[in-house]
């Protein structure tokens, strides 16, 4: 029995099906769990020594890659200051003057510690703006594990398959209407149907909790249209794309300005951190400034704000970094395209920027039903073969690739060589 083996027998024991997150359990691809235990550039090693290029990267903040010097740095400095202090700090001051500084639509943000209380927040803050309590989310798209929000969610709800989670009472979700993404038809027909009700649609610019799926021409810029037109905000959940595809995000990237933005993952550089913020007349409604009551003793850690700093910092700065990686990226996921077609095996590579996902069914993959085609049982030959031989993918035929500015050309030819070996 292997270390990693041992410790998830142990864990087994007193932790909920041995992980702390569904997916990192392995269950879809029925194998036990690699427990790492440290990662540097674009490496990771788990307790048995084995080391891996990774392209989990966290399921997303490791941007720069693991152990950037800079991030490491700002936060050795900041644990000796003090780990919390449940008062007001200078960095996150600067914090809220660099995201604003970075993304287009916002202008007064609130800091908080993960994406799903940021999701969480955002909403309960365009419900207090609007006076109205019911939201329109898309099949497939994950904005983490609040009640409201796990209505045909994707992520690890889809990996397992399941309908949405026990334990969430019907009425938490009645005011939650699911749409199809990529499909402006029905959000107008549940806006005419629920008209004067809908408070916001909430939406991942590019969906990466269904695999990765890419906003048709047209249809962010008509959720922008639908919204203006009945008087609903725009929730744009960049959970994973904010500071993923550009310094702005995904709102720069395809020019659209929402009203709210969620933000997690890359803002933290690591550490748990998430954030909410968009139009100045809609955040002052957040207390103190307003009666939408929300709060956090851990909100604003300097730790975490040190790391999300010195990160977002980078991202800023190194303005040829994001043409780079996204360049190296587009190149990888094209290959790897090659190697599926010239192999004849049933697939769909989705990719933008420096997100990618390889469906193992025909393609066009523009939605929930459409990714739900794939073939998980040869997603877990593939994913079996490439653990094998030292590329650790995400567990699950529905999440995203992550690549990271600590890819080398190196790791990524001999990614796309583990992946041609597999039809050999």
């Amino acid at each position: 029995m292997s270390v990693s083996e041992a410790l998830f027998e142990r864990a087994k024991e007193c932790i909920p099906g041995g992980v702390n997150s569904p997916v990192r359990a392995f269950g879809s691809v029925g194998i036990a769990p690699r427990f790492i235990t440290r990662g540097n550039g674009d490496r990771i090693w788990d307790a048995d020594g084995k080391e891996y290029i990774d392209y989990i990267g966290s399921w997303g903040p490791m941007i720069l890659g693991h152990g950037h010097p800079a991030v490491l740095e700002a936060v050795e400095k900041a644990v000796k200051d003090g780990l919390s202090f449940g008062a007001a700090t200078q960095r996150e001051v600067e914090m809220a003057e660099l995201i604003c500084s970075m993304v287009p639509s916002i202008e007064m943000v609130r800091m908080v510690n993960s994406g799903t209380e940021a999701v969480m927040s955002a909403i309960r803050a365009a419900r207090g703006f609007t006076g109205k309590d019911k939201i329109i989310k898309f099949a497939g798209c994950y904005h983490g594990h609040t009640d409201a929000m796990l209505v045909k969610a994707g992520s690890g709800v889809m990996t397992q398959g399941l309908p949405g989670s026990a334990g969430v009472p019907e009425g938490c979700t009645k005011d939650t209407l699911s749409a199809t993404y990529n499909d402006l038809e029905n959000v107008r027909d549940l806006l005419e149907a629920n008209a004067g009700e809908v408070a916001a649609i909430i939406v991942e610019p590019v969906g990466a909790n269904m695999g990765v799926v890419l906003p048709e021409k047209g249809f962010l810029e008509g959720l922008r249209s639908l919204c203006d037109e009945y008087e609903a905000l725009l929730i744009f959940d960049e959970v994973i794309t904010g500071f993923r595809l550009g310094a702005g995000g995904a709102q720069e990237y395809f020019g659209i300005r929402p009203d709210l933005t969620t933000f997690g993952k890359i803002i933290g550089g690591g550490m748990p951190v998430g954030a909410y913020g968009g139009r100045k007349d809609i955040m002052k409604m957040i207390a103190p400034s307003g009666p939408v009551y929300q709060a956090g003793t851990l909100s604003g850690n300097p730790v975490a704000m040190a790391a999300g700093l010195a990160q977002l910092t980078v991202l800023k700065e190194e303005t040829a970094l994001y043409d780079k990686l996204n360049t190296a990226a587009g190149r990888f996921f094209d290959e790897l395209d090659q190697i599926f077609t010239q192999a004849g095996e049933p697939h769909c590579v989705n990719h933008i920027g420096s997100l990618g996902c390889v469906f193992f069914t025909e393609g066009p993959v523009k939605n929930y039903a459409d990714a739900g085609r794939s073939d998980t049982a040869r997603f877990t030959q593939y994913f079996a073969h490439m653990l094998a031989q030292g590329i650790y993918l995400a567990p699950s035929q529905f999440e995203a690739m992550f690549l990271s500015t600590a890819h080398t050309q190196e790791d990524l030819q001999r990614t796309l060589e583990a992946a041609r070996s597999f039809f050999a």
